[in-house]
């Protein structure tokens, strides 16, 4: 029996998380041009690869091989440091993300406040992108962009609050297991439309990417960075796209559950078996649970489970670059200040009080 050394043990486990989700990335930007293309009544990326697979494959080795042009008079320091940061902070959050029971690289207690930690800190790799550059327009887009990621970042952190008041946990493995009875989007689903917003405007995307509008900013503080550099600001924004997803999915979608899928299915047994004269149920219950006794097919279905779930938040993020116009940014604060920060205000008012009118506070919650 071969002993591998712990430092080798935790190589692997990040490349077996790290390696998927820059490919998830690449298929992502590849799903983005054809959707849109498809609403645009557009032929999209076709050419490279079978129906345009390996167009994302193409455009990395052109940004690999051009050469890359630093500003004289930049801090050459900050310049390339800022595109590194937003992308290692984008990546940490992979590791306390579980595609299954105990399947994820930190079971962390506090995986949400980490999070939250992660993504506040990632803001100063977009400050430091557009300091070092001397130019004023370039600085001022930079810190518009830190102004909106830091006001939506409250909105974020707000809406979490609410659910970890279902789950009593910032274990994010125990807020997917306290969805067994009814995932948290049906009591809170005013919620998930105020984090799937916030989620947008945290990430950048349209119609909140007022900080690298093209039409307006070229690409607003990733403005003369290119070549590798700026495939470092590409993969950040691609892979905090993904992780927002899988996180939209573990607390209010039932994250890696299926099973609960069938017991839900369970209350139109009575009608099916009067109609058809089949327990179809109980038929459909029985074959899942001889699948998930074998360890490898679980994990497989968990994992197709989360991916699925995170595929269509995937598609509702590309239909909604597609179908709203760009707002400007005076819109955007006043939007997020004086509309969605009331309303989630009153739903933290609102939950604990139901919560204890019924008395049905989580165990760990439960101070009264």
């Amino acid at each position: 029996m071969y002993y591998l050394p712990p430092t080798l043990i935790s190589i692997l486990e990040v490349l077996l998380v790290i390696v998927p989700a820059l490919l998830s990335v690449a298929y992502v930007t590849v799903a983005e041009r054809k959707t849109m293309a498809s609403m645009q009544r557009r032929l999209g990326p076709n050419a490279v690869g079978f129906f345009g697979l390996l167009q994302a494959f193409a455009d990395a080795l052109k940004l690999l091989l051009k050469e890359y042009v630093a500003p004289t008079q930049a801090n050459i320091v900050l310049f390339f440091l800022g595109p590194v940061i937003t992308l290692i902070f984008a990546l940490l959050g992979y590791g306390v993300i579980p595609y299954g029971p105990g399947l994820s690289i930190s079971d962390f207690n506090l995986a949400i406040l980490y999070l939250l930690a992660v993504s506040a800190l990632a803001t100063y790799g977009i400050l430091l992108a557009g300091y070092p550059k001397k130019q004023i327009i370039i600085y001022i887009i930079a810190l518009r962009s830190t102004a909106q990621l830091v006001s939506y970042e409250l909105i974020l952190s707000s809406a979490l609050l609410l659910v970890i008041i279902l789950s009593g946990s910032l274990n994010l493995t125990v807020n997917v297991e306290s969805q067994r009875a009814v995932w948290f989007i049906l009591p809170l689903f005013p919620i998930f439309i105020i984090f799937f917003i916030g989620s947008i405007a945290e990430t950048n995307r349209p119609p909140f990417d007022l900080a690298e509008v093209e039409s307006e900013l070229v690409s607003g503080f990733m403005t003369e960075h290119a070549a590798v550099v700026f495939v470092f600001f590409f993969l950040a924004e691609y892979g905090s796209i993904v992780l927002m997803c899988i996180l939209t999915s573990l607390l209010f979608l039932g994250g890696y559950l299926i099973l609960d899928i069938i017991y839900l299915l369970t209350y139109l047994d009575f009608i099916v078996w009067e109609i058809f004269f089949i327990d179809w149920v109980l038929v459909l219950d029985g074959l899942l649970e001889n699948i998930m006794s074998t360890p490898a097919l679980e994990g497989l279905i968990y994992g197709f489970s989360l991916g699925l779930k995170s595929s269509m938040m995937i598609f509702t993020f590309i239909w909604a670059r597609a179908s709203f116009p760009r707002i400007r940014f005076d819109q955007l604060m006043s939007f997020c200040w004086t509309v969605l920060l009331p309303i989630v205000f009153a739903f933290i008012i609102l939950v604990p009080c139901i919560l204890y009118s019924f008395d049905i506070f989580p165990v760990n919650l439960d101070l009264f």
